[in-house]
């Protein structure tokens, strides 16, 4: 399955970034912070999964010292047209391509047709976006990216619907930016309506990354790992939601 574009608009300004609340760090050198921004006051999507989290409708990024050489600005932003949203808690920071600064990844939710997952490429301002999921209200949970199968590409991980589908779901970043879908697995989820962040990630404790979520009825910690073109899981243990990523992952 091919990635597909989306008509985004997106600008290099010599000015700062608009304050926003959920923000992640950069590495300080390439980018000092990413942050969501301008949410929508009227003519809202109104899915309100994430707990009352805004309706973002940029991504705003602040750059350090090598990326505003590179990319000729101290700020990058993308807005998104209308009757679309960043549905997101926070943008991820994530070196796919093994070069150049990092990639933006983000939820990218269409109003009739759902959300979608987006690679932001700063350094060229390609977008790589998956299929949105489509149908209204309906939304996928990050799990975060690595080369999971020791291939020398990065994949990443999400739960497809954790409410409803409960599907684990990993694409491939390929050194042209394509996104290809690789391998899915039922039966797993990572959020629950209205809460403001994602149980589950991607963990290394010493023997290679595997992805970490829960089982569809909250009892279980899984851990799942990608070899060949396939996923599989096995158990770690009783799902303790007081544990952090690292504990629930046993490591």
């Amino acid at each position: 399955m091919r990635w597909v574009r989306a008509t985004l608009l997106f600008l290099l300004s010599a000015g700062a970034a608009h304050a926003a609340p959920m923000c992640s760090a950069g590495d300080g050198d390439w980018i000092e912070q990413a942050c969501y921004g301008d949410p929508l006051e009227t003519g809202l999507y109104g899915h309100d999964v994430l707990g009352g989290t805004p309706e973002w409708t940029s991504v705003q990024v602040t750059l350090g010292p090598k990326g505003r050489a590179a990319l000729g600005g101290t700020v990058y932003v993308r807005r998104v047209p209308a009757r679309h949203i960043f549905e997101d808690i926070a943008p991820r920071i994530v070196q796919l391509d093994g070069s150049g600064p990092p990639e933006l990844i983000l939820i990218y939710t269409d109003f009739d047709r759902g959300a979608a997952l987006m690679v932001d490429n700063l350094e060229t301002g390609r977008v790589s976006v998956t299929p949105h999921i489509g149908t209204r209200n309906r939304w996928l949970a990050p799990l975060g990216a690595a080369d999971l199968d020791g291939d020398g590409l990065v994949e990443l991980a999400y739960v497809d619907r954790p409410h409803l589908a409960r599907t684990l779901v990993v694409w491939r970043y390929g050194p042209d930016g394509a996104l290809t879908r690789i391998a899915s697995q039922t039966g797993l989820t990572s959020h629950r309506i209205g809460q403001d962040h994602i149980t589950g990630g991607i963990v290394d404790c010493g023997q290679g990354p595997e992805i970490i979520a829960v089982n569809a009825d909250w009892s279980t910690v899984m851990a799942t790992r990608l070899s060949q073109g396939q996923l599989t899981s096995v158990p770690r243990g009783r799902f303790d939601p007081s544990k952090s990523l690292r504990a629930l992952a046993g490591c």
